[in-house]
C-alpha cells in the first residue's frame, strides 16, 4: 500500500510524491442540511451517510432536488455564515470539516478539496482575466512571485486543453466559448493539486461532443493527479463513463449505493428502476417507448409518510407499509437499499418486469 506525502518544490509549490489508493479519504456521517422558511423547515439534506476512498470516482444522481448540490456545499462549507442548520460529520482524511476553525477550513478549500461548479459563466468573476483568476487562486495557497503563478497558470491552461494558452491567458470569462470556460474551471479547480475534485454537473449546458471532452479530460487528469472525484449529476449516461460507484438520492435521502456495474445492471430500488427506464439506450434497438418516472420529486418541507417514493411507486402497497413506515438504510452493507420490498422480492420484480423493459 503507497503512503501520500506532499513536498515543496524551490518555486514554492506543493508536489505530491505518492497517492494512497483503497484508503478512506471522506467520510460523510449523518449529516444533515436544513433551512429553516416561514413555510417550514426545508430537509435538503437528511441522514445522509457514504464514504468515498483515495482514487476512485463516485456518481451522486437524481433529479432536481434529491440534495446533491446541497450536499457538495455542505462537504465545501458553503453554507457557514447562512441559515442553514448543519449537523453530523464530514471527516476528511480523518478530520472532521463541520468542527475546523474558518480559517482551516478556507486553507482545506482549494487545496485539498476543489469544486468545479455547474454554470462557469456564474461561477468566474466577469471582470476579471481568467488568468489573474487562476493565479489568485494558486497564489492563496502557495508563496510564489506573480510570475511564477502565471507560469503554472499557463501550464495548466495546456493541460486542460485550451489553445493558445499564453494569449488566452489574458482573456475575460465572456471571450471563452461553455466549453472552454468550463475547461478554464477545471484548470482552476486543480491548480494546487487538490486531493478531492467536486464536479456539480459539469457538463450541463454544453452539446454532445464538447460533454464527452470534458469527461475524457476530467478522467484522463484524475489519473494524472491521482485524485479523487465526487461527480453531481441527473444524466446515468455521464456516471456510466466515469464512477465507480454509484449513489442514488431522493428527497434528500439516500436510496441506494453500490459499485456501477450494479446499479446499472442489477439495481434494487424502484427509484433506480425509474431513473433507467427513462435514459435512451445506444447499443441495442429499443422497441418500447422512453416510460418518465410518473409525478414529481417531495416537498422537501412536507414529505409523504412513511418511504418518501411511495407516491410513485408503481410497487408500493399497504401491506408492505410503504405509506406509514421509514424505510432504514444501512450504510454498513455492500448494497444498501432504503426500502421496505423484501430482497428477494425485489429482484424478482426486477428480472421479471422491468429489465425486459429496459
Amino acid at each position: 500500500m503507497t503512503t501520500t506525502s506532499t513536498t515543496s518544490d524551490d518555486t514554492g509549490r506543493r508536489v505530491r510524491a505518492k497517492v494512497t489508493v483503497g484508503e478512506d479519504l471522506l467520510s460523510v456521517e449523518h449529516l444533515r442540511v436544513h433551512f429553516p422558511t416561514e413555510d417550514g423547515i426545508v430537509k435538503a439534506v437528511d441522514d445522509l451517510t457514504f464514504e468515498l476512498k483515495q482514487g476512485r470516482t463516485l456518481g451522486i444522481v437524481g433529479e432536481s432536488g434529491s440534495g446533491k448540490s446541497v450536499a457538495s456545499q455542505a462537504i465545501m462549507g458553503l453554507h457557514r455564515g447562512t441559515r442553514a442548520k448543519v449537523s453530523g460529520a464530514i471527516r476528511f482524511a480523518g478530520v472532521d470539516l463541520l468542527q475546523v476553525s474558518d480559517e482551516e477550513l478556507r486553507r482545506r478549500r482549494g487545496e485539498d478539496i476543489a469544486m468545479v461548479f455547474q454554470d462557469p459563466l456564474s461561477a468566474l468573476h466577469p471582470y476579471y482575466t481568467i488568468g489573474n483568476q487562476l493565479a489568485e487562486a494558486y497564489r492563496v495557497h502557495h508563496k510564489v512571485s506573480k510570475t511564477a503563478a502565471r507560469a503554472r497558470v499557463i501550464e495548466m491552461l495546456d493541460r486542460v486543453g485550451i489553445p493558445s494558452p499564453k494569449s488566452r491567458i489574458d482573456n475575460y470569462p465572456h471571450e471563452f466559448s461553455g466549453g472552454m470556460r468550463q475547461r478554464a474551471m477545471i484548470a482552476m479547480a486543480l491548480i494546487n493539486d487538490p486531493r478531492l475534485i467536486i464536479a456539480d454537473e459539469p457538463t450541463t449546458a454544453l452539446d454532445v461532443t464538447v460533454q464527452a471532452q470534458i469527461l475524457e479530460l476530467i478522467v484522463d487528469l484524475q489519473k494524472e493527479f491521482g485524485s479523487s472525484i465526487i461527480i453531481i449529476t441527473h444524466d446515468l449516461g455521464v456516471v456510466a463513463e466515469m464512477a465507480d460507484d454509484i449513489l442514488v438520492m431522493y428527497g434528500g435521502k439516500a436510496v441506494e449505493r453500490s459499485d456501477a456495474d450494479t446499479i446499472f445492471y442489477s439495481p434494487q430500488h424502484p427509484y433506480a428502476w425509474g431513473l433507467l427506464g427513462s435514459m435512451p439506450r445506444m447499443d441495442r434497438i429499443r422497441m418500447e417507448r422512453l416510460r418518465p418516472i410518473p409525478g414529481n420529486p417531495p416537498s422537501l418541507i412536507n414529505l409523504p409518510k412513511g418511504c418518501a417514493f411511495n407516491p410513485r411507486c408503481p410497487y408500493a402497497s399497504d401491506e408492505l407499509g410503504c405509506f406509514t413506515v421509514e424505510p432504514d438504510f444501512d450504510a454498513t452493507l455492500p448494497h444498501p437499499v432504503r426500502c421496505l420490498i423484501p430482497e428477494g422480492e425485489r429482484m424478482a420484480i426486477f428480472r421479471e418486469k422491468v429489465q425486459p423493459t429496459l
